[in-house]
């Protein structure tokens, strides 16, 4: 049975906002003792864990049949084999934000069909900006119709990225690809929550966004935003998947060959994550 999108989006929206509630109380008694290190620089903690059962729960109730991509691993993980349609979810995308009191953190909630996001919500906790897509029907930030940039140029840009933060056999390459749009940009932005960065160049605060060893539950939302409104997202040497490939680069579309020129300058197809 297909899903009526339109309404689940609006449903999907309630739960992001209700765990961007709970996760908006956390702030000022956040317990620090409570933080569990899963990696080299990859934090968890209590809220992310509470934040992703609340959505798990609720969306069970919406879309009984579908399965999930969870980062806390509140449900096991489903392979696209196995039913058509999944949640992505990222409970709380910008952890370490969070952890150190900074603005920028977010709920991100996908709904793909195979690997292909058909519907996604980005609810930005600290600014309260709700940003909701479905396939073929547009996005919006806080049910406002919302566009990629206008931008033409990589001159008359602002990037977003994330830096890498392990494996870093690659750090070299990816230091002169930042150093060549440093060079020829308005500047680079590292906001720390991937969902929010796609969510800002879906509606033209970025013009562009790239990362790698980036994980489908951080993007899966973002990327069907970006498209919805107007802009392109692939790998970043070709036309692949950007969902689980862990590469992304996501722009307002004018641009995209321009970015992607400088990807294939100093990036090499065997750099896989």
């Amino acid at each position: 049975m297909t899903p009526d999108l339109l309404p689940l989006s609006h449903a999907v929206a309630d739960l992001c906002r209700q765990a961007g509630a709970f996760i908006r109380q956390q702030v000022s008694g956040f317990d620090q003792s409570k933080i569990v290190t899963k990696g080299l620089h990859d934090l968890v903690s209590y809220v992310d864990k509470e934040s992703e059962k609340m959505l798990v729960e609720g969306l069970q109730k919406l879309l009984p049949e579908a399965g999930f991509v969870t980062e806390e691993g509140t449900v096991a993980n489903t392979d696209a084999s196995q039913t058509e349609y999944r949640w992505i979810i990222d409970p709380l995308d910008g952890t370490t934000n969070f952890i150190h009191g900074l603005p920028c953190f977010a709920v991100s909630v996908a709904l793909a069909r195979g690997n292909e996001p058909v519907l996604g919500v980005v609810y930005e906790v600290s600014r309260d900006e709700c940003f909701r897509g479905v396939q073929g029907h547009g996005a919006f930030l806080n049910e406002q119709p919302i566009r990629v940039s206008q931008a033409t140029s990589m001159e008359d840009t602002l990037i977003a990225t994330g830096l890498p933060y392990y494996k870093f056999e690659h750090l070299d390459a990816y230091l002169r690809i930042l150093a060549e749009y440093a060079q020829h940009s308005r500047g680079i932005r590292r906001w720390g929550s991937a969902a929010t960065d796609l969510a800002y160049v879906a509606c033209g605060r970025f013009d562009s966004y790239f990362e790698f060893n980036i994980n489908a539950y951080d993007v899966a939302a973002g990327i069907l935003l970006v498209r919805e409104a107007g802009g392109r997202v692939t790998q970043w040497l070709r036309d692949g998947d950007p969902v689980f490939n862990r590469e992304t680069l996501a722009t307002n579309g004018v641009l995209h060959d321009q970015m992607q020129a400088v990807l294939k300058q100093h990036w090499k197809e065997e750099y896989k994550s």
